[in-house]
């Protein structure tokens, strides 16, 4: 393995942690389930709840074309890496 390589490959390792924490901390779509951090009580939390969500919610979406994208160039990279040599 080249050490460009290896440089993508912690990277795609940091994209993949990085998805499954953010996927945690989102609440679940059923009233008052919270997979880490549980369910609002008041209106404004609720509120917040929703806004923190919204705020996970796209982070995840650019988390995950982030690492699909990696993991592409990494096949890519491999591919002509075993070709030239």
């Amino acid at each position: 393995m080249s050490t460009i390589e290896w440089v993508f490959g912690i990277i795609l390792a940091i994209f993949a942690i990085a998805i499954i924490i953010v996927v945690l901390l989102q609440e679940g779509h059923q009233k008052d389930l919270g997979t880490v951090t549980g369910g609002a009580d008041t209106f404004f939390d609720k509120n917040q709840a929703r806004s923190i969500d919204a705020f996970l919610a796209r982070w995840t979406k650019v988390i995950a074309v982030g690492f699909f994208i990696l993991a592409i160039v990494i096949n890519v990279i491999s591919f002509f890496s075993t070709k030239a040599g």
